[in-house]
């Protein structure tokens, strides 16, 4: 009896242990992180941002200090702007395949436009080296997006010169849609397919840090290439203004000597030049004041388009904000989704394996005793009758 009652105790302990480990809960996000390829994507592209804006920038600037023509500066510094501009649309996308494509649709769109489309003779005798710059940034894009899809490649290829070719740049300010709509009908795949997953609550916000970091990067000098494209474009001109301002000196200067040699000649002189020149002080006043309200309006409207540029600005911020809000929030949604999902499924085995327990405690001494008792009822039948 003694060796049966450690023997249930030996299995009920051994069944309590195994079900002791399912008190191990784990806590699953239930979110993919991006795939190694797509994280290497997106760093890549962040990496050639840089490389674009250093090199569009330097080669505008060249052509800037290497002209006086007025629409060739001006050309140079929409260049910069609307070329940069439509780069962070390109790369700053929550989907770093959508980024990879659109990226590489601009810059052969731009490389196009300055060597054979609308913009082939907007640099006149210096376009030469837009074109060469375009045509490395193509380049030097598509060399590095070959190591990541070696197999897709040249179809890729084929896609991005058909959508440059039915949809170039036709000015320089650059308007142009997204490609990545066409590129999933081109490949023949829905969105679902494509975009599985925008990666885990640390790579999203990693992702609108960087988009925070390069907005405040550029745009300052964003703003300050439009300021300078406005000024160009203005009536102001400071060298006329400053070489005014040295022949009325000088003039001055010339009075004041004849004024000390001959006093009452220069009397008579002074009334007949101020009866001369009061009509044109008159209209000299009148074409001062012109300016003047004229600077006024541009002035105002400069500030109008600083104003405009900062409620732009923090119009996107808080769009970007709500968007990583709405992401954190279905992020934790789903996050308790699963937790609950989880222990209820613990507890119904926690409940399964009790009762199991109260089977093996209760009932298994219960039926052993019986047994026992009519094993030793018959062993007890036995003897009597083999005494008689």
């Amino acid at each position: 009896m003694t060796a049966m009652f450690r023997f249930c105790f030996i299995v009920v302990t051994g069944v309590l242990v195994a079900g002791c480990s399912l008190l191990e809960i784990k806590l699953e996000s239930g979110i993919d992180p991006l795939p190694k390829d797509q994280l290497n994507m997106r760093v890549f592209s962040r990496d050639f941002s840089t490389v674009f804006y250093s090199q569009v920038e330097s080669a505008a600037d060249l052509i800037e200090r290497n002209s006086d023509s007025v629409p060739i500066k001006s050309n140079s510094l929409m260049w910069k702007i609307n070329a940069e501009q439509n780069l962070q649309h390109t790369i700053f996308q929550a989907s770093p395949t959508a980024a990879m494509v659109d990226t590489w649709v601009f810059t052969a769109q731009m490389a196009q436009f300055f060597e054979f489309g609308a913009g082939k003779n907007v640099f006149g005798e210096q376009q030469q080296t837009a074109i060469d710059v375009s045509n490395h940034l193509r380049d030097q894009f598509e060399r590095t997006i070959k190591n990541f899809a070696v197999a897709s490649f040249q179809k890729n290829q084929d896609f991005v010169t058909q959508y440059v070719a039915k949809h170039p740049i036709k000015d320089m300010s650059f308007t142009r849609q997204s490609a990545f709509t066409d590129w999933l009908a081109y490949n023949e795949l829905s969105e679902f397919d494509a975009v599985t997953t925008f990666g885990t609550v640390p790579e999203v916000m990693s992702d609108i840090s960087d988009r925070m970091a390069m907005i405040a990067e550029q745009m300052p000098k964003i703003l300050g290439w439009k300021a300078e494209l406005y000024a160009l474009h203005s009536n102001i001109n400071a060298e006329e203004v400053q070489a005014t301002l040295v022949s009325i000196s000088d003039t001055s200067a010339k009075f004041q000597q004849l004024m000390a040699q001959s006093p009452q000649m220069m009397q008579a002189l002074a009334v007949d030049m101020r009866r001369e020149l009061t009509p044109l002080l008159t209209q000299l006043s009148a074409a001062t004041d012109d300016k003047l309200s004229q600077l006024s309006v541009e002035r105002q409207a400069l500030e109008l388009m600083v104003k405009n540029e900062r409620v732009s600005l923090e119009a996107m911020v808080s769009r970007e904000r709500a968007a990583a809000a709405v992401d954190l929030e279905k992020i934790s949604e789903q996050t308790v989704k699963v937790v609950f999902e989880e222990v209820s499924k613990t507890l119904k085995s926690l409940i399964l394996y009790f009762v199991l327990f109260l089977l093996v405690v209760f009932f298994a001494p219960l039926g052993l005793g019986v047994w026992l008792g009519k094993r030793m009822q018959r062993s007890a039948g036995n003897s009597i009758d083999n005494k008689v």
